[in-house]
């Protein structure tokens, strides 16, 4: 059997990766801050985080309702193509690098927003790729099909 038909990956790299870069900003703050100082970052901070919730609420409502998993280290059960993800193949790891980007306007701390392109490049290599391989294996040409339709982040 296909290692990548029982479970894209072992360790739920995303939230774990969204936490410690998370930690990360915070405790890089406090030994070097870096402080963003453009007008409006804390209203744009709001916005960002606002949108993230949002798309985040939205794409596990519509995994919910496909009766697949939420989880990124478990089997997907069914190949999801509606809702956010007609937009986006990884809707929750867009949302989640918006999330770290807000959070660094709100709180201006600068850290934020440099680690968000690591949690995207980090998610890609530890998780993406994993999970490609994964729907690849489960669902095939319908997932091909998918692909060729909808961009893997935006």
């Amino acid at each position: 059997m296909n290692a990548y038909r029982a479970r894209p990956n072992l360790i739920p790299w995303p939230p774990l990766l969204l936490v410690g870069l998370t930690l990360a900003a915070i405790l890089l703050n406090l030994v070097s801050p870096m402080a963003l100082t453009f007008p409006g970052a804390r209203p744009a901070g709001i916005l960002l985080i606002g949108l993230a919730l949002s798309i985040d609420l939205w794409a596990m409502r519509t995994l919910h309702e496909a009766h697949t998993t939420i989880l990124p280290n478990r089997r997907s059960s069914h190949l999801v193509t509606q809702g956010p993800f007609r937009f986006s193949r990884n809707p929750i790891y867009v949302a989640n690098v918006l999330l770290l980007i807000g959070m660094g306007c709100v709180s201006m701390n600068g850290w934020f927003v440099l680690l968000a392109p690591v949690d995207a490049l980090l998610t890609h290599f530890l998780a993406v790729r994993r999970e490609e391989s994964h729907l690849l294996a489960n669902f095939g040409f319908q997932y091909e099909t998918y692909c060729r339709k909808v961009r893997r982040w935006l």
